[in-house]
């Protein structure tokens, strides 16, 4: 588990798209590292919401959150954030109940920038 970031590092963790950061990863992103209650997706403080949840907290697809991590990838390449570390967490493996190897499956190429600690 991380419990805390040096100064160029990003919590990447999974949300839903309520943005409602109650439980796992959401919460610590929350609690601890800047994540805004009511916004499911994107960089916000120290954290990277990606969706593995819909508004219902019905399962996302794979293909979706392929397609939401596809936007992480694109983010973390930019030129003003290519000196940021994002810290890629298990996301969709808890309540959104994928396992490690579904959410392997759909990784796109990971530029240097993106870990994942799982």
């Amino acid at each position: 588990m991380i419990t805390e970031l040096k100064d160029n590092q990003i919590f990447v963790f999974g949300s839903n798209l309520n943005g409602n950061h109650a439980g796992g990863a959401a919460i610590q992103a929350y609690e601890q590292f800047g994540a805004v209650w009511g916004q499911g997706e994107g960089w916000y403080g120290r954290s990277y919401a990606i969706p593995t949840l819909g508004k219902k907290m019905e399962k996302l697809s794979l293909k979706k959150i392929q397609k939401s991590l596809e936007r992480l990838v694109e983010f973390a390449q930019a030129p003003v954030h290519q000196d940021k570390e994002f810290l890629l967490t298990a996301i969709g493996t808890g309540i959104a109940g994928n396992t490690i190897e579904e959410i392997e499956s759909i990784l796109p190429e990971l530029p240097k920038n993106i870990i994942k600690v799982w």
